[in-house]
């Protein structure tokens, strides 16, 4: 695929197991499947949109239009990164790397879902470390920021391998109900002191401009 005018399409992160990048439209297809098939259990929710809650085909519908949207809604000033991750060459999760104003802020916010049959091996600690390379030692970001429900221990635990610390805690209503949410902070210096896996970027100078 030509890049010409979206040179956002070359990027490539590289982890020992994964391989990050925005789909295509074969590949956002194959996202929306991994969607489809479920991301969580039923009886929870890790999301302060409920998207999940609807049927298997409008979970995978409402993927293919986010990542679309993504793209169309760019801009320097605010822009959404949402990386199909894949592992063993399929696709596997969802990365997003976001920002607003970052020539001004320097900071980053990260969000991520895994399928079901994909979780509990750890490729959610190596797909967030992919982005937070991308947006320290390529972007020169100063901080990320992260967000979890409190009995989301999962990504709390992946935040604090990686070197977050508490930010305060913030309150949203999924489903209609009140859930607590645990802010976290990750500055560049912890981040460099808790770096830990081995990652590689392709293509971002040509499309370095585009994020500010």
């Amino acid at each position: 695929m030509k890049q010409q005018h979206w040179p956002l399409y070359g990027l490539r992160i590289r982890t020992p197991r994964l391989e990050l990048r925005l789909p295509d439209l074969e590949l956002l297809d194959e996202l929306a499947s991994v969607a489809a098939d479920g991301v969580h259990a039923p009886d929870t929710m890790p999301f302060t949109v409920p998207w999940t809650d609807g049927s298997p085909a409008e979970r995978g519908r409402a993927v293919f239009q986010h990542v679309l949207a993504t793209v169309a809604d760019w801009s320097a000033e605010g822009w959404a990164l949402s990386l199909a991750v894949l592992h063993e060459g399929r696709v596997v999760g969802r990365q997003d790397v976001m920002a607003k104003d970052f020539a001004v802020t320097g900071e980053v916010s990260t969000g991520s879902w895994l399928g079901l049959a994909h979780q509990g091996r750890g490729i959610g600690t190596e797909m967030r470390a992919a982005a937070l390379h991308l947006a320290f030692a390529g972007l020169g970001a100063v901080s990320a920021v992260s967000e979890a429900m409190t009995d989301n221990a999962r990504s709390l635990g992946v935040s604090r391998r990686l070197g977050y610390l508490p930010d305060g805690l913030m309150v949203a209503a999924p489903r209609g109900e009140r859930a607590t949410l645990r802010r976290l902070r990750l500055e560049r210096a912890r981040w460099q002191e808790h770096r830990s896996v081995e990652v590689t970027v392709e293509g971002l100078d040509n499309c370095r401009e585009m994020f500010g």
